[in-house]
């Protein structure tokens, strides 16, 4: 049996329903034979945890409550965790609110990595698609500032941990891993510039082909009264229409896919 390619890491806390459709979409669209499935649930003590002890193609780890911990630092102290049992070549680190599409997607990011050993990551800054109205929209703020005399606004970008996938002896050898006090992979991305490897941002609009990054979707699958994020009805109906396109009531049906 050929060796694993890629170990996933995925935090959890306190997302049933999402956890579940990303899980049986990951397995619908991989050959679990190339991956690793590391999920750690910071003690989130409900049903997404009782969902992932019932899922036997995956390594859990469960991570007890730390005091005083914030979401931010939580999601990366997990995934330090799980990346010292990483045995694989590859690390690949993504949210529960990333769905996988197409059966290509790994090999397309394998793609974008494995021909250029001086490329240590590849990913996406941001993987929601911006209109073509919000593009102008910033290309006249930048012109306007620049008539100003003030310089245009420049994101201080890396890759984030939506989805993103390293070569594990580099993050090993000069990186702090996940957490050192920034965000997840802030960095650990600076850090691999520093010393001269390349970082590779693939747009949105081509990540979008083979994954799908549905922030707030949790608001759809579980509604909360006075959400602000989708309280718009625009905002519900464009959501509601990319999880019907994954065929999300299916996959939501089908328990087959949390056992081989």
């Amino acid at each position: 049996m050929a060796e694993a390619e890629v170990s996933i890491l995925i935090p959890n806390y306190k997302t049933p329903e999402m956890t579940r459709l990303c899980l049986r979409l990951l397995r619908r669209h991989t050959d679990l034979g190339r991956v690793k499935v590391i999920v750690i649930d910071n003690a989130s003590n409900d049903e997404s945890l009782d969902y992932l002890r019932n899922v036997n193609w995956i390594r859990l780890i469960e991570r007890p409550e730390a005091a005083a911990e914030k979401g931010p630092e939580m999601h990366a102290r997990a995934l330090d965790l799980a990346l010292q049992e990483v045995t694989t070549p590859y690390v690949l680190v993504m949210h529960t609110d990333t769905l996988i599409c197409d059966d290509r997607w790994l090999d397309f990011l394998f793609g974008k990595i494995s021909g250029d050993e001086t490329v240590a990551g590849v990913g996406s800054w941001k993987l929601e698609q911006v209109s073509a109205f919000k593009q102008f929209g910033k290309k006249v703020e930048d012109f306007f500032r620049r008539l100003l005399g003030k310089k245009a606004k420049v994101e201080d970008r890396y890759l984030r941990s939506h989805c993103a996938l390293y070569r594990t002896e580099l993050v090993r050898k000069h990186t702090n891993g996940f957490f050192d006090g920034d965000t997840a992979g802030h960095s650990l991305h600076r850090m691999l510039v520093q010393q001269g490897y390349k970082m590779l941002f693939l747009e949105s609009r081509e990540l979008g082909n083979y994954l799908r990054h549905l922030n707030h979707a949790t608001m759809i699958l579980n509604p909360q009264p006075g959400d602000r994020k989708t309280s718009k009805p625009a905002a519900r109906r464009r959501l509601q229409r990319q999880l019907d396109e994954l065929d999300y009531r299916n996959v939501l049906a089908d328990s087959s896919l949390d056992r081989i």
